[in-house]
């Protein structure tokens, strides 16, 4: 059961850098002086060798202890870390038990094989608000002698500084903690939040059996913490390794559609490291131990003497079957049942199980999505919507709390195989039941027993379906666009350069480069190898015209050519298409002067598209000068055969924006709001890069603009906004329900898209055929989201390698990074697609009825009307200029009309209200998508442009029926 005392250093305990209190030689209240002004208040129970540690402060209920300052320091005297000393937030208090634990790592806990004077082990404090240190004990020492001296450093608050911890005497054994029971520290099982000797109530009648519905109660915290009980059940799952030390029982008969104790759980934990090996699954057993609440789970902890095996039999115990609810009371009223959920679950996290084992599953329908992807940032929609997702959320785990990183790495990793992979998005059956239980804030489903990869066959609980596609969905188009997240793809590896630091295997084998050194990627050339063969198959099989690269490296900050390792990636896809299939869009002469050592790059296939001109990288030190600079290439397509079309010239702008993990400067703090950090830098970024996309444009004269890569921001974000407002659309989010990254158990995309559309092109036009899109927007034909990273488990990526007995690398595409590629069609291939090099429109000469009316029927509104109305709307190729509008617009107008002849006129007319009522539809939002979907409008009012086609349809049937009045005299 919750207990909401306690709370989590990662979400509410607030760490504390260089405390302000006062120094001890300014009067700092010394342990003494806390004494005689707080009364009994003192640490009573210290936790350091359990997956979370935590110091347990006794005082009388209701003490506020709201800004005190709790910690460790090591046995050399200081507080090791920041995260090692805490502040207590506001409105804490201590609860009716008389006892408030705090989470907060201990460090080094005790030296080994010693608790003689001058062998110390790391020590606990308390200090109130004011400055005053209250307690300050040390683990082992021996009790009377010399205890660790606090010493300064960064982190060590200024009331600790050259006070002495008095030694406790007392260590503790794996999974126990010391406790204070009288007037001496002894080792036992952990009763966080109830003291240690039982001083809140007294025990209840030895030998009197009280039901298991009676200790959990129907609250959060059991009303009998701190008693003595003895309880009888059935043994439903059993962890004798792994950790967890223990058992569940539950009441005989209980279980299945009956509930006998509504609002209170029938089954228990039983923590019991000296009795689970003496127990087996469907034992009836009776138990004798305190009960206490162990991080919001309700536990018995029993001793040796204190289980009993009975002979008489008893009514077997069933699984609830029901769908798993989303209540928190409704969930309190199984913990440590035995439920098996009659409903799909949905995988919307797998990070974890490369850790610890756990999966985290979410109710209801989907994944968990990130709010600010969804939702504005700081709305009430935002935080309804993140309060929804903890709702629904409950964690698959293995019945074990190792690490599987730091211990166990002989062990196969539990739920994870080549074979049958858990992919976030895919749905989980439960196909044997599962014990419900709560640790670490959250609810878990654990299997009867420890779980590992050898033992799936009989003990795995549950079954996934298998969501992986072999290629993505097709998105139609002539070419295709895509962004490509290389995960740090450096040919410089760690062992050819100094000072390199590394990630290993379990063997102790170099992998990743971890710091130490400007390297980011592999450590050697195998690791390298492995690395490359999954980038170079997901590549070649998502087979788009043009790719855009991040995190590759830039070999130039090695002393290299900068292309050099674009150049080797290029060289090992060409060898594993077997063609020159792939070329590289060369740096331009002209550079940043102070680059990151990971750059954007872009690829092309030769065959599809040929690049128009020079690249040019944005130049923008001020917004970029910690994020890596845009590089843009201009593209055109190349018909079936081999012939460019200039007329379909496209822009593509490479990006990767500033992270959100760090920020320093006015409005780059994270403010809660969803968005992270440097948020005012990446809308900064976003900024120069619409200018830059501008001047990409005009320099092109082409409104097919598309902004491609890891923007680092969400959907609805602040960055996106700006994009919104310039006149882009979010592609993936207009044509797709797919996402490309995963973070905390929440879905959402990072990685965009950018298509200019043609509500807001700035009255700009390509002069271009009456066939062609009006804008980038308009030429898509389709797109996708592959999701072959984001959604895999960790473990598989190439930087996992021998961490574990299981083998789970492979060849292939799947995890050859963390960001899922995005990928964009481009033209409808059915369309009639004018000229190529010079943009003439000579084929209108020859433009009969039927191809007039099947120009009208295209369904992607790419047809000759829109066409011909984007023409008139596009006075100025280039730069969109108010005054540009007669010589260009008139040609293309009267153009049209004689060559089209009465036809076209007759298409014009239905053509321009088509137009209209794409409009209307888009401005409804009938994608599905808010992205981009509400903007105003920024080019040419749409009235004006309608009434300009049909001044131009008027003119076109006058001389349509002068021609015709001239022949018939």
């Amino acid at each position: 059961m919750k207990v909401t005392t306690t709370f989590s250093t990662a979400a509410a305990i607030s760490l504390v850098a260089g405390l302000t209190l006062p120094p001890a030689s300014a009067g700092a209240a010394t342990v003494a002086d806390a004494d005689a002004s707080v009364g009994d208040t003192h640490i009573s129970e210290i936790a350091y060798t359990l997956d979370t540690d935590f110091i347990e402060i006794a005082a009388d209920p209701g003490t506020d202890v709201s800004g005190w300052t709790v910690g460790s320091v090591t046995r050399g005297g200081s507080v090791q870390a920041q995260e090692n000393t805490t502040t207590v937030p506001e409105d804490t208090t201590v609860g009716d038990s008389g006892a408030l634990a705090l989470e907060v790592p201990i460090t080094n806990s005790v030296k080994a094989g010693s608790v003689a004077d001058g062998e110390y082990g790391s020590s606990a404090y308390v200090i109130d608000e004011s400055g005053a240190l209250l307690d300050f004990q040390q683990i082992g020492g021996t009790v009377g002698g010399k205890g660790v001296t606090g010493t300064k450093n960064t982190y060590t608050p200024a009331p600790v500084i050259g006070q002495e911890a008095e030694p406790t005497g007392a260590t503790a054994s794996g999974g126990d903690s010391i406790q204070l029971v009288g007037d001496t520290w002894t080792s036992a099982a952990p009763t966080p939040n109830a003291l240690p000797d039982g001083d809140d109530g007294d025990d209840t009648t030895p030998g009197e059996v009280t039901p298991i519905a009676d200790i959990q109660g129907t609250g959060e915290a059991s009303p009998l913490q701190g008693k003595t009980v003895t309880t009888r059940g059935l043994v439903t799952a059993a962890y004798s390794d792994g950790g967890l030390d223990g058992y569940y029982i539950q009441t005989p008969g209980s279980g299945g559609s009956d509930d006998a104790t509504p609002g209170a759980s029938d089954g228990v934990f039983v923590y019991s490291p000296d009795t689970v090996a003496d127990v087996n699954i469907d034992d009836h057993v009776e138990v004798t131990g305190k009960v206490s609440e162990r991080y919001g789970q309700t536990q018995i902890s029993v001793s040796t003497s204190g289980l009993t095996t009975l002979d008489e039999p008893a009514e077997a115990v069933k699984p609830v079957e029901d769908a798993f609810p989303s209540d928190d009371a409704e969930r309190e009223a199984l913990e440590g049942m035995l439920l098996q959920p009659d409903e799909e679950l949905t995988v919307a996290d797998n990070y974890n199980t490369n850790t610890y084992g756990e999966v985290v599953l979410a109710t209801g329908e989907g994944t968990l999505p990130q709010a600010t992807d969804v939702e504005r940032p700081g709305t009430p929609e935002a935080t309804a919507l993140e309060e929804e997702n903890l709702d629904r959320e409950v964690v698959l785990d293995d019945g074990a709390t190792v690490n599987f990183l730091k211990s166990d790495t002989d062990v196969p990793l539990p739920y994870l195989s080549k074979d049958a992979p858990v992919r976030v998005g895919a749905k989980a059956s439960f196909t044997s039941p599962v014990v419900l239980g709560f640790d670490h804030e959250k609810w878990r489903f654990q299997p009867t027993t420890r779980l590992t990869g050898d033992n799936a066959e009989a003990v795995q609980p549950t079954t996934f379906t298998d969501t992986r596609s072999d290629a993505p969905e097709s998105v139609g188009g002539q070419v295709s666009l895509a962004s490509f997240n290389v995960l740090n793809y450096f040919t410089t590896t760690g062992d050819q350069l100094d000072g390199c630091e590394y990630y290993d295997d379990r063997e102790g084998n170099h992998i990743t480069v971890r710091g130490g050194c400007d390297a980011r990627g592999a450590a050697n050339a195998e690791s390298l190898k492995r690395q490359e063969t999954k980038i170079v198959t997901a590549i070649n099989k998502l087979d788009a015209s043009v790719v855009s690269l991040m995190e590759i490296e830039n070999s130039a900050a090695f002393g290299d050519d900068r292309d050099d390792a674009l150049q080797t990636l290029v060289d090992r896809l060409n060898e594993a298409a077997g063609s020159e299939k792939w070329a590289f869009v060369p740096s331009p002469a002209e550079v940043p002067a102070d680059e990151d050592v990971i750059r954007t790059a872009l690829i092309y296939q030769p065959a599809e598209v040929a690049p128009q001109s020079e690249s040019t990288i944005l130049e923008d030190e001020d917004a970029f000068s910690n994020a890596r600079e845009p590089l843009s290439q201009a593209f055109a397509p190349k018909d079936s055969s081999g012939a460019v079309e200039k007329d379909k010239t496209f822009v593509t702008i490479s990006n990767h924006f500033k992270s959100k993990g760090s920020g320093s400067g006015p409005g780059n703090e994270d403010s809660g709001d969803g968005q992270g950090a440097s948020n005012a830098d990446r809308v900064k970024q976003a900024k120069s890069l619409v200018d830059f996309a501008g001047d990409r444009q005009k320099a092109a004269g082409s409104d097919y603009v598309y902004l491609l890569g890891d923007f680092n921001s969400y959907t609805q974000e602040d960055p996106m906004q700006v994009f919104y407002e310039a006149g882009f659309k979010d592609v993936a989010s207009e044509k797709t329900a797919k996402s490309t990254y995963v973070y905390g158990s929440r879905t959402g995309s990072l990685d965009h898209v950018l298509a200019l559309d043609s509500s807001s092109a700035n009255g700009q036009s390509t002069g271009t055929e009456a066939a062609l899109p009006s804008s980038g927007f308009d030429a898509i034909t389709g797109a996708d989201v592959w999701n072959i990273n984001s959604v895999e488990a960790l473990a598989l990526e190439y930087s996992r390698f021998n961490y574990n007995a299981a083998d789970l690398f492979a060849p292939d595409q799947f995890r050859a990074s963390d960001h899922d590629p995005v990928v964009v069609g481009l033209f409808d291939e059915d369309s009639d697609d004018g000229d190529d090099s010079d943009g003439g429109s000579d084929s209108g000469d020859s433009a009969d009825s039927d191809g007039a009316d099947e120009g009208s029927e295209d369904t992607d509104g790419s047809n000759e009307a829109d066409g011909g109305s984007s023409s008139a709307e596009g006075s100025d190729s280039a730069g969109g200029d108010s005054d540009g509008t007669d010589a260009a617009g008139a040609t293309a107008g009267s153009d049209g009309a004689s060559n089209g002849g009465s036809s076209a006129g007759s298409d014009g007319a239905s053509g321009t209200a088509s137009a209209s009522s794409n409009a209307n539809e888009s401005d409804s939002g009938s994608t599905g998508s808010d992205a981009g979907g509400h903007l105003p409008r920024t080019g040419t009012d749409p009235t004006v442009m309608m009434a300009i086609a049909a001044g131009l349809i008027v003119i076109g049937a006058s001389v349509v029926l002068l021609v015709r009045r001239r022949r018939l005299s």
